[in-house]
């Protein structure tokens, strides 16, 4: 049951990551990914609470969303996709 909810919480923290991509991509903000590691490691911190584990979940979701702006090494500034998916990696 414990894997059930891990799961869904990164699926959900995936779709709010593909949410604001679409919806904020154009914002001069840093981009989730940051916030994904941020929750990641504060998750790991707090791995023995349950709300630990949730927030890896968490974390990793949003980095999942957001994982090729992480790999080129964008931390800030607008997205520049000309064609906005929701379902990918962006």
């Amino acid at each position: 049951m414990k894997v059930l909810i891990f799961l869904l919480i990164v699926l959900v923290s995936y779709a709010i990551g593909r949410v604001g991509h679409v919806l904020g991509g154009q914002l001069n903000t840093p981009h989730h990914w940051i916030y994904g590691v941020i929750a990641v490691i504060i998750g790991i911190i707090f791995r023995k609470y349950d709300w630990g584990k949730w927030l890896i979940a968490f974390g990793l979701g949003m980095i999942i969303s957001d994982f090729k702006d992480m790999i080129d090494g964008k931390f800030f500034g607008p997205d520049t996709v000309k064609v906005k998916k929701f379902w990918g990696i962006d």
